[in-house]
């Protein structure tokens, strides 16, 4: 049967004899027969359809590479194919890519990079003495003194000391275990794998995790996927984003009656509010997980983006460990950082590391076990992520010049953070808080009554409706706020700042125009 229908497809010439004397014609004739004669078979159904795949996996949104970031895809394939707009590029504003924004890499991390990629530079006279000594550190905890190996499924176990003693000076002599130290692939690997090992139970002892509102959409993506339950607790707009305990409380009490709450997750600081809490404040929240018995998890990617005069970043470790040990032996506490923020923004890496205090030595088997499934995060995001916590130092060749480099990011983030802060706060209708740190601002916008009808009519979320108006008119990508979460009848969007100044002030003149045109239009 085959070899009939292979004879009908390839069409042979009538005078072409095959293996036994008969003309290929005559074959064809013969393979088209019998084909007429076998029955047609229907075609068989998709065994993955949306109503056979995991519900979990289907209920997970990211609004930071949502709708809005696909239009803009479909935007840019327009403007490449010419079809006029009222403005020639896209400006993609909506997520915190610094390189992609154009910001310079560190040439010192750079350098180590090289040489752990191409360890034939190590003979090279380009290259600082500095830079050569670590990745030649590097390179000998690999496997075949390279890259390409599979490392420890923990990490590197140089760098995961590395990354300790980055700790223990950063918190003030604070000691760190190397022990408790896991790499992972950016911070987001750390984050899903923490809360994927505490999920657990059914009906109203399903785990509740509790996450800020507006929070960063990779949270309520994970609870999604895992089943888990979302608690929400709402930062205080009016006071800065502020994070008030008697909130936590609330939230706690009310979630009691449908699930068992036992995470507690704070971004400091603030993704997307752009606020830095207080050390005051930490150790309400660490006293308020130590008496509700709660699992604490700090998101401190972005601790080096502090900007504002009157604020420090705190570590939730530092506090712990110097509120006594009544704490520091019982609350449970995993902290996050990563090499794609602060003044690095080596996002391409996928470079961090997690810190897990006081783990249940039997639950530390689980996480190293649940973490060797996927063999191990990739050891050139661990190199990179290395070079972070072990900078060069004073004395050293490349001192001067990675700090001159890190200081002129760190700067100019805050010269633009306050710029952002300043331009929006001119617009009638746009109110922003101060950007204390990260990379975002977070503004409040009003919408008018007839554009919330307008937006209903298209089923949008009134906000959403507003950024895809603001892309389809002047080419500029913000998320929607309603992608973060918001207290209900309050509507914003998310900015990053990470645009060079020039081009930022462009960008929030456009935002400005635009805002205006729209309260006329919806007016």
């Amino acid at each position: 049967m085959q070899r009939a229908a292979a004879l009908v497809r390839r069409g042979c010439c009538p005078r072409t004899l095959g293996p036994w004397g008969r003309s290929q014609s005559s074959a064809a004739a013969e393979a088209s027969a019998v084909l007429k004669v076998r029955p047609e078979r229907s075609r068989r159904e998709r065994i993955l359809t949306l109503e056979s795949m995991n519900p979990q996996v289907k209920a997970v949104e990211y609004a930071v590479r949502g709708p809005i970031v696909l239009k803009a895809g479909e935007i840019e394939l327009e403007l490449q194919r010419g079809i006029k707009k009222p403005f020639t590029e896209v400006i993609r504003a909506n997520i915190g890519d610094a390189q992609a924004m154009g910001q310079q890499p560190i040439t010192f991390l750079r350098q180590v990079m090289a040489l752990c990629t191409y360890p034939n530079l190590l003979d090279s006279p380009s290259f600082p003495e500095d830079a050569k000594k670590r990745a030649r550190r590097i390179l000998q905890a690999c496997g075949g003194n390279s890259l390409g190996s599979y490392s420890a499924s923990q990490g590197v176990n140089c760098i995961r000391e590395d990354v300790a003693a980055y700790i223990t000076r950063r918190d003030g002599g604070v000691p760190a275990d190397p022990d408790n130290i896991y790499l992972t692939t950016g911070a987001s690997d750390g984050i899903s794998t923490i809360l994927k090992i505490l999920v657990s139970g059914g009906g109203k002892s399903r785990t509740g995790v509790m996450i800020p509102i507006p929070q960063y959409p990779l949270y309520s993506a994970v609870i999604s996927e895992l089943d888990a339950i979302q608690v929400n607790y709402y930062l205080d707009e009016d006071n800065c984003w502020a994070l008030n305990v008697n909130e936590l409380r609330r939230a706690l009490q009310q979630a009691k009656e449908h699930c068992n709450p036992k995470v507690l997750c704070i971004i400091n600081p603030g993704n997307p509010t752009g606020q830095v809490q207080s050390r005051k404040c930490i150790e309400d929240v660490i006293h308020f997980a130590w008496e509700e018995k709660l699992f604490l998890l700090a998101d401190e990617v972005y601790q080096d983006n502090v900007y504002s005069p009157d604020c420090k970043f705190h570590s939730f470790k530092k506090v712990l460990y110097e509120m006594g040990p009544e704490y520091s032996s019982n609350v449970e506490l995993a902290s996050f950082h990563s090499t794609s923020k602060g003044y690095m923004g080596e996002c391409g890496y996928r470079g961090g590391y997690m810190e897990v205090i006081n783990l249940h030595p039997e639950i530390k088997g689980q996480l190293v076990k649940l973490l060797s499934v996927r063999l191990c995060p990739p050891v050139s995001g661990q190199a990179a992520m290395d070079i972070v916590v072990n900078p060069p130092v004073p004395g050293e060749e490349s001192f001067e010049q990675f700090s001159r480099e890190k200081e002129s990011v760190l700067g100019n983030l805050a010269k633009k953070a306050k710029l952002t802060e300043d331009m929006f706060n001119q617009v009638p209708g746009i109110h922003c808080n101060p950007l204390m740190g990260a990379m975002y601002a977070f503004p409040r916008i009003f919408i008018p009554a007839k554009a919330m009808e307008a937006a209903q009519a298209h089923k949008m979320a009134p906000d959403m409706f507003y950024c895809m108006k603001l892309l389809e008119e002047t080419g500029i990508c913000v998320v929607p706020g309603s992608g973060f979460g918001q207290r209900e009848g309050t509507h914003h969007f998310r900015m990053t700042i990470l645009p060079p100044v020039e081009k930022l002030k462009t960008v929030l003149q456009k935002v400005k125009d635009f805002h205006i045109k729209f309260l006329e239009k919806y007016a």
